[in-house]
């Protein structure tokens, strides 16, 4: 239907959000539109020139607004091909743009999307959904379940941190992978946030469907998995600070003993290193063995002073 695009028209007759047996819905999904494809799209579904601006910007956060009694939304997937250190919004989520109304239902993306082409499958298939505002959660929601793996993945890289801070006897580096993980929680955590007025507009239209029963228990679901993922990826930053931190004062601690032990005898070795010519002991014949066996009874006395003090 649209030059370098692609489209495909469901049209179930007999169903409609109104149960009215002479009317149709159809869905529209369109893959990587031009501008002027869109605003010919607009034209012929009476869409809103803003939410058509909306449409082409890629880095556009989750929204849901009204126009001419069309809902225009918004939603964020989460992007499985996204590079390892990603941690933004725009680089670890994809945007999917949804147009709805009683008739119809336009998904507009620019790259294909897996659960897109889920949901043709099963509309060509044996069990199609019965109205347009299903399909419209059904999209919703299986954006939302975009997040689920990458939450089972984020909890196996925060298990294999922990074994690295608490079994390892020397703590490796791990900053910087700790940031990007609670950086990619964080976001997709915001991400949801963001998609929460969505699910809350939606169920105003969606007249107490099981449907959208589903969507809410599920995002409240997802969204404590990511708080318990904020949550422990904090913890173990935390810990992992202040185990470094630990460390750091046991090697300090272990260097300041030394320097106790050290100062009394090198004061002591100090002063008879002057040989100036009057000094009574420089010609003693137990000068020598009298200094050494005071510098061993200082060191004995600092020794038995710290383990009094706990200190050793």
């Amino acid at each position: 239907m649209w030059k370098n695009g692609f489209a495909l028209k469901f049209q179930v007759v007999n169903h409609s959000i109104k149960s009215s047996p002479d009317k149709e819905w159809e869905w529209i999904d369109i893959e990587d539109p031009t501008a002027e494809e869109l605003y010919q799209l607009a034209r012929v579904y009476g869409l809103h020139p803003s939410s058509v601006i909306d449409c082409l910007q890629p880095e556009h956060l989750p929204k849901f607004e009204v126009i001419n009694k069309i809902i225009f939304i918004i939603t964020r997937l989460y992007d499985n091909e996204a590079h390892s250190e990603a941690d933004t919004i725009q680089e670890l989520t994809r945007k999917i743009a949804i147009f709805y109304s009683d008739t119809f239902l336009l998904t507009i993306h620019r790259r294909p999307h897996k659960i897109i082409d889920e949901l043709k499958e099963a509309e060509l298939g044996t069990e199609p959904l019965n109205t347009c505002c299903d399909l419209l959660l059904k999209v919703v929601h299986q954006s939302m379940e975009t997040f689920e793996a990458p939450s089972q993945n984020l909890t196996a890289e925060l298990d294999l941190y922990e074994a690295k801070i608490f079994l390892q006897k020397n703590i490796p580096p791990l900053t910087r992978g700790l940031y990007h993980l609670k950086r990619k929680a964080a976001v997709s955590k915001k991400v949801l946030q963001l998609t929460e007025p969505i699910l809350t507009s939606l169920t105003q239209y969606s007249n107490d469907s099981p449907a959208m029963h589903d969507l809410n228990d599920y995002f409240v679901r997802i969204t404590t998995i990511y708080d318990e993922i904020n949550d422990s990826v904090n913890n173990m930053l935390n810990m992992y600070i202040s185990l470094s931190s630990q460390r750091t004062n046991e090697v300090m601690r272990v260097l300041t003993i030394f320097s106790v032990f050290f100062m009394p005898l090198t004061f002591i070795a100090g002063i008879y290193g002057m040989n100036f010519e009057f000094m009574p002991e420089l010609k003693a014949s137990f000068g020598y063995p009298l200094t050494m066996l005071s510098m061993v009874l200082v060191a004995i006395g600092i020794y038995f002073w710290f383990r009094r003090k706990g200190w050793m």
